[in-house]
């Protein structure tokens, strides 16, 4: 009988179970998704680092002045001496926003990070400097304003600006990014065909996403939109 009981409350368990979850379904998580409070460090981070500091000579591609290598999230945690939630603590971000040109990183000739990119680093440190992932790339309404112009701004601009541009190369603005559309050089060098240098220089190949859209931008004739 004891056993039979014991039986019996298992059974009525397991039903209130499957009726618990019948009337309060599990929303399933849907990866990608971005928070426009957040700030991610796959997304708007990394894409900073890697065109501004990630060079041959600087703390990339091979090198790591000063012991410092900012190749990866933990590299950059622990060898730019990240505090999370404090910006002011981090070396990293001391670096950026030194105000002594022979301090200051990016070293000088190369240009200053932007406030728009400072401010990123410096909420991402505030919001507790996490290893997050997120993408809001579409592939579907594509301009340059809006998709073209920040990817390269992002993973370009870095080397490709300044007094002493890589390979002579400028993309900061329209125009200068449109040459080289047109010239077939942007789409080869981005999606590492044969016969271009692949692109970020030491880096991984951007995702698929924005390669499309840089293509089909391209391919829609390379607006000013």
């Amino acid at each position: 009988m004891k056993t039979k009981a014991i039986l019996n409350i298992a059974v009525a368990g397991l039903i209130l179970m499957i009726v618990s979850c019948q009337h309060h379904p599990i929303v399933p998580y849907v990866p990608g998704s971005c928070d426009p409070d957040s700030v991610y460090f796959n997304k708007d981070v990394f894409p900073i680092i890697q065109s501004n500091c990630n060079m041959t000579g600087c703390h990339g591609n091979g090198s790591a002045q000063d012991g410092v290598d900012l190749t990866s999230y933990d590299g950059i945690m622990l060898t730019g001496e990240i505090k999370p939630f404090d910006p002011n603590g981090s070396d990293l971000f001391e670096a950026i926003t030194e105000t002594d040109l022979d301090k200051r990183m990016p070293l000088a000739p190369a240009n200053a990070l932007t406030a728009d990119q400072i401010d990123k680093i410096r909420k991402w440190i505030e919001q507790g400097a996490k290893n997050n992932f997120c993408s809001d790339c579409d592939t579907n309404l594509i301009t340059f304003s809006g998709a073209v112009f920040p990817t390269i701004q992002s993973y370009c601009k870095g080397c490709h600006s300044g007094a002493a541009p890589s390979g002579g190369i400028n993309l900061t603005n329209y125009s200068e990014i449109k040459s080289q559309a047109e010239s077939g050089a942007l789409y080869g060098v981005v999606n590492h065909e044969v016969g271009f240098v692949p692109m970020p220089l030491g880096q991984a190949k951007l995702d698929d996403c924005k390669i499309v859209q840089i293509k089909k931008w391209i391919e829609a004739g390379a607006l000013d939109n």
